[in-house]
C-alpha cells in the first residue's frame, strides 16, 4: 500500500525540492560567471584539496563528489584541460589511477573560494538565524545518516 504524503509532508517536500534547486542553481551561476567554472568543478577542486597529497583514486573522488565515474571522467578530462588536474596511474594497481590537484587547480579554487562562500551566506545562511542553522543541520545530518534507499 502506497503511504502517502499528506498536506505538512507535501508542503516541507515541495519546499524542500524548490529550496535545493534555487540554491544550487544560484550557486552554479555564480561560479560560472566569476570562475568559468561549473559547481561540481568546484567540488570536485574541493574534495581534493582536502585529500592527503591532494590526490585522491578517481573511484573514491566519484563516490565523495556524488558522481558516476564516467561523469566524474568526463569532469577531470576538461579540468585537465585546464591545467587544474591530472591523473597518475596507481604503481601498485594498474586499473586504478589518481586524480591529482595541481598547484594551478589550487590557485583557481583559492581565487573562486570568497566568491562562493558569499554566494552560499547569500542564497542560504543569511536568511536562517541560528536556531534554523542548527535544525538544518541536525534534519540533513540524519538524512545523510540514513542514506539512499
Amino acid at each position: 500500500m502506497t503511504r502517502w504524503l499528506d498536506d505538512d509532508e507535501q508542503r516541507a517536500w515541495r519546499a524542500f525540492m524548490g529550496a535545493t534547486q534555487l540554491v544550487h542553481e544560484e550557486l552554479d551561476r555564480q561560479l560560472q560567471r566569476d570562475s568559468g567554472m561549473p559547481h561540481a568543478y568546484y567540488a570536485t577542486l574541493v574534495k581534493l584539496s582536502e585529500a592527503p597529497g591532494r590526490m585522491m583514486r578517481m573511484s573514491e573522488l566519484a563516490v565523495e563528489v556524488g558522481s558516476s565515474q564516467s561523469r566524474l571522467s568526463h569532469a577531470v578530462a576538461r579540468l585537465e584541460e585546464r591545467g587544474w588536474v591530472r591523473r597518475e596511474p596507481c604503481a601498485a594497481d594498474k586499473r586504478v589511477s589518481w586524480a591529482v590537484l595541481t598547484d594551478e587547480g589550487f590557485a583557481a579554487l583559492a581565487t573562486a573560494a570568497p566568491g562562493h562562500v558569499e554566494a552560499v551566506r547569500r542564497s542560504l545562511f543569511d536568511l536562517l538565524d541560528p536556531e534554523q542553522v542548527r535544525q538544518l543541520t541536525e534534519i540533513c545530518t540524519a538524512v545523510l545518516r540514513k542514506g539512499a534507499p
